[in-house]
């Protein structure tokens, strides 16, 4: 049964919503600079935002309900961020077996872009007071996509400068180590959120 939402749970839902319609618009732009650019570094990105957007939707769901939605819409999450790690070793191993050529300009025009957008989703969820086990995630989501476009930036100048792919390949299998990591992270905080819940109050 859904609870009346207090007024920090409707400021947390409206950040969220920005931050969702946020990572939908960057998703978009690295699947299409991936694609043009043949980047492995893009495309991963582009999937790690849209497993960020699903799992903001999923946050928008459980925010008004209880505390066990909260964690199951969190365990979900993790898990979905280790999925997406597994799929990017998996197009990293066969754009290395088949061969890609990345093209670094394009590479670095879109991690400025995306770090700035990321930026401001961090600069947003900080200001949520007392965030709760999805809006941790969340955190966690925008700053791991922070640090996977300085990668991409640091890739592209590489790429550019010794015309070789294995810069955007090692980018690539980092995003995916670093997706994972905080997959991990969050499915930790969820299961201590249920040990709390079970042993200091058995109903939730």
């Amino acid at each position: 049964m859904s609870e009346k939402i207090n007024p920090r749970d409707a400021r947390q839902r409206r950040i969220l919503w920005i931050v969702l319609g946020l990572n939908v618009a960057i998703a978009v732009g690295f699947f299409g600079s991936g694609a043009f650019g043949d980047s492995s570094a893009l495309i991963a990105n582009g999937l790690d935002n849209t497993s960020d957007a699903f799992v903001y939707a999923l946050s928008l769901f459980a925010m008004s309900r209880s505390d066990r939605w909260k964690r199951i819409a969190a365990t979900v999450s993790g898990s979905l961020l280790i999925l997406f790690a597994i799929g990017i070793l998996f197009d990293a191993g066969r754009r290395f077996l088949e061969g890609s050529d990345p093209l670094g300009p394009i590479m670095i025009v879109m991690a400025i872009i995306a770090a700035v957008v990321n930026l401001a989703c961090v600069i947003l969820l900080r200001r949520i007071r007392e965030p709760d086990v999805n809006v941790r995630a969340a955190n966690t989501f925008s700053l791991n996509d922070f640090v996977a476009n300085l990668g991409i930036l640091v890739a592209g100048g590489l790429v550019a400068w010794l015309g070789s792919n294995w810069p955007d390949l090692v980018v690539g299998v980092a995003v995916a180590a670093v997706a994972a990591w905080g997959g991990v992270e969050i499915l930790r905080d969820a299961h201590g959120e249920h040990h709390k819940a079970v042993h200091d109050d058995p109903v939730g």
